[in-house]
């Protein structure tokens, strides 16, 4: 077990990574880790997590009540108190608002496409939760649902979160997610991503074992979407089967 000063200096370190990535801008974010059973430390309202020390982190009982620290406490802190509680295994948890995924969540877009295959084998997919009121509990409401089956997730309108066995493997979901939003979003201003098969999809998915991946829960239908529910939406004509379509529409409204 480590000390409580090292978990400290944990959430100092990915605080500053975080900032450091541009995922936060001003005082956004919150990250906590579960000490143990009756304790929660985590990040104080009103600080850029790029510029805390360790003594500016709060301690927080399971009920989110302070018990320790000279700062004030998130109004955020019922979505990490959520995800302990659906989620034994879950040790931290890192809330931020990376710009590309946060884009997608502003769309209600999930990261749900089969397109690469280290994101299919760590999340399967990575989905939106409705948008609630930050700070109430209509935050967690559309969260709960998903928690116990996904290791991340996009909150509507607002960022996303990621949860891991300890703080730094849920900041590396979190730079996944980022990174494959990125990548999709590439993906579709050159036209379109190309989608894998099914086949390949559960290939994927039964690797996991030799990679050591454990998922939340035995998976969903169409998580992640493959090709064949994917389909492909582009319609391709010729010159001459366009300068026919736009003839006939002008012929339909008299004006040719």
């Amino acid at each position: 077990m480590k000390t409580e000063r090292e978990y400290r200096d944990e959430i100092i370190r990915v605080g500053r990574l975080v900032f450091d990535k541009g995922w936060v801008a001003a005082n956004d974010g919150n990250i906590s880790i579960r000490l143990d059973g009756e304790r929660i430390l985590a990040t104080p309202t009103g600080m850029c997590k790029g510029m805390m020390e360790p003594d500016d982190l709060i301690v927080l009982d399971r009920q989110g009540r302070k018990i320790a620290g000279h700062r004030e406490r998130t109004t955020e802190i019922n979505m990490h108190l959520t995800i302990y509680d659906l989620r034994p295994d879950i040790r931290a948890v890192v809330h931020a608002h990376p710009p590309v995924a946060t884009g997608f969540a502003t769309a209600g877009k999930p990261l749900n496409l089969a397109l690469l295959p280290e994101v299919i084998i760590a999340f399967g997919c990575v989905p939106v939760a409705a948008y609630g009121l930050p700070g109430t509990p209509e935050l967690t409401e559309p969260m709960r649902p998903l928690i116990p089956k996904h290791d991340a997730m996009l909150m509507a309108n607002h960022g996303a979160v990621c949860y891991g066995e300890d703080v730094f493997q849920a900041y590396f979901r979190m730079e996944t997610v980022e990174h494959s939003a990125k990548i999709q979003l590439v993906a579709e201003l050159l036209g379109g991503p190309n989608v894998l098969p099914r086949r390949e999809v559960d290939k994927l998915l039964d690797s996991r074992t030799r990679y050591g991946v454990k998922p939340p829960s035995s998976g969903e239908p169409a998580c992640p979407v493959a090709a064949e529910e994917y389909g492909d939406e582009r319609v391709t004509l010729t010159r001459n089967e366009l300068i026919g379509l736009v003839d006939e529409a002008l012929r339909a409204r008299g004006l040719a």
